[in-house]
């Protein structure tokens, strides 16, 4: 194909380009890492150049969606657009309505409005979607398609109801399939009505799971005891799809770095508020200022942003963070073992509860300073094991992140991060050591507006934070 592009393709996203830019619809069932956002925008670029489109509306989770407006599409859209980007908010301020006005403005633009999944749980999010893709020629997508896996939930239905008002449709998933074969059934009705040629979801479960009708007291109910005719099912899916894992992509950088926003909850946001002013208070009553005081501060907020905060009388509270809900939806687009880095012992006992909860007792298991060495020893034999159901290596960067051979996981997720750049690229080695036999992604989940984005930022840059705290200032820190 020979297009404009911003940047140039690599060979597997030209790939997936030539079979997929002028399909009505498609999956890219790309890993995460592998730039499947890159080739949606490219995709949707092609179609605008070419009159087939002048819309685009991209839906997401939450933790992704504005990521879409800061960073993926200014990144990739060729120069040559001009694109009026809108990004949806559940808020009705007079800025943010007129803001949704310009969607509608009749302009050359390429207009793209940016929508989070459950916004199509509410009347509101589905209205003014229906509004949007009935006065444009939109291609409309679904980022993490596996949000719209649940046929019963209510944004599954909209979405699949605001189908025919597009004419192009694509979804992009890493994991298609995160429990079973029938999780493609919505991801796929929402594509095109019979492209897997089954007419209900019961018809469908019928022709791929293995049912055996079971009764319990009064109730009588299918037991799935496993799947069939996949090869059928694949060879269906292969004309309007496009599947590549990370390990077949040769010209892939080794490392692959992503981020997840999440925003604060009114909780958090009423108590980040408060605490920065503590932080500064306590800074300046010191009179002379150190790093080692600021980092405690930063410590303190960045505390705050993953879900707690600990009393000066050494109590420490809960506080609702969206943080959890985004590692899980990331665990939802990865297969294969992870680790999950944590700064707090606070996080890493919530996360592996949650894990063990979500996906069982034994696909968890915590590395920290209160593990044994006999035990440590252990978990790291049984992560190695690819046949071990231990998936999850959710461990503290300081106490695993110097020595250890992890390289089964090719995913990597820091739920926090510290200060310390040694301590950082050190754990970032676990699994991209000699051993290692596949690109290794890394995934950094940061409270948008925060101190956590200063800290990931200057990490990334391999700058070493305490020596730069002072050089730029305890407020542009803290503020």
């Amino acid at each position: 194909m020979r297009y404009k592009f911003k940047y140039e393709p690599y060979k597997h996203q030209l790939d997936a380009l030539n079979k997929s830019w002028n399909k009505p619809y498609f999956a890219y069932f790309m890993d995460m890492g592998t730039g499947k956002s890159k080739v949606l925008i490219d995709n949707m670029s092609i179609l605008y150049d070419k009159g087939q489109i002048n819309s685009a509306l991209i839906i997401a989770p939450k933790g992704v969606y504005k990521n879409w407006e800061r960073k993926e599409i200014p990144t990739h859209l060729p120069e040559h657009i001009n694109a009026n980007i809108v990004a949806w908010s559940p808020e009705k301020t007079k800025k943010k309505e007129l803001e949704l006005d310009t969607l509608f403005d009749v302009t050359d633009d390429l207009q793209i409005f940016l929508m989070n999944v459950e916004a199509f749980s509410t009347k509101r999010g589905y209205e003014i979607a229906y509004k949007f893709l009935y006065t444009h020629k939109c291609m409309l997508v679904v980022d993490e398609s596996t949000t719209i896996k649940t046929r019963t939930a209510q944004r599954t239905k909209n979405l699949i109801k605001l189908r025919k008002e597009a004419p192009y449709r694509r979804i992009l998933t890493g994991s298609p399939v995160t429990k079973s074969p029938l999780d493609l059934f919505t991801q796929c009705e929402f594509l095109e009505h019979y492209v897997l040629k089954q007419g209900s979801f019961w018809t469908f479960q019928n022709r791929y799971a293995k049912l055996m009708r079971r009764t319990l007291g009064n109730r009588s109910y299918n037991q799935i005891l496993g799947y069939q005719n996949l090869e059928e099912l694949n060879s269906i899916i292969e004309p309007f799809s496009f599947r590549v894992r990370k390990e077949d992509c040769l010209d892939l950088p080794d490392k692959v770095y992503t981020r997840r926003t999440v925003e604060l909850t009114d909780e958090q946001q009423k108590l980040y508020k408060q605490m920065k002013k503590t932080a500064l208070a306590v800074i300046e009553s010191e009179g002379l200022v150190t790093a080692p005081t600021v980092l405690t501060q930063l410590l303190r907020l960045q505390q705050l942003c993953s879900g707690f905060a600990r009393l000066e009388d050494g109590r420490t509270i809960t506080v609702h963070s969206n943080k959890i809900d985004e590692l899980l939806h990331c665990l939802e687009e990865t297969d294969g073992k992870v680790i999950i880095w944590a700064n707090f012992t606070h996080d890493l006992l919530n996360i592996q509860k949650v894990l063990a909860e979500k996906y069982g007792s034994d696909s968890a298991e915590l590395f920290y300073g209160e593990t044994s060495a006999d035990e440590r020893q252990n978990i790291v034999e049984r992560f190695q094991d690819s046949n071990s159901p231990l998936r999850f290596f959710v461990g503290q960067p300081r106490t695993g992140g110097y020595g250890l051979t992890l390289t089964e996981a090719k995913t990597v997720i820091y739920y926090s991060n510290g200060y310390d750049l040694e301590v950082r690229l050190q754990s970032e080695d676990r699994a991209h050591r000699i051993g290692q036999t596949n690109k290794v992604t890394y995934i950094d989940i940061v409270t948008e507006k925060t101190v956590d984005e200063k800290i990931i930022k200057a990490l990334r840059n391999k700058i070493n934070i305490s020596d730069q705290v002072l050089a730029e200032g305890h407020r542009e820190w803290i503020i």
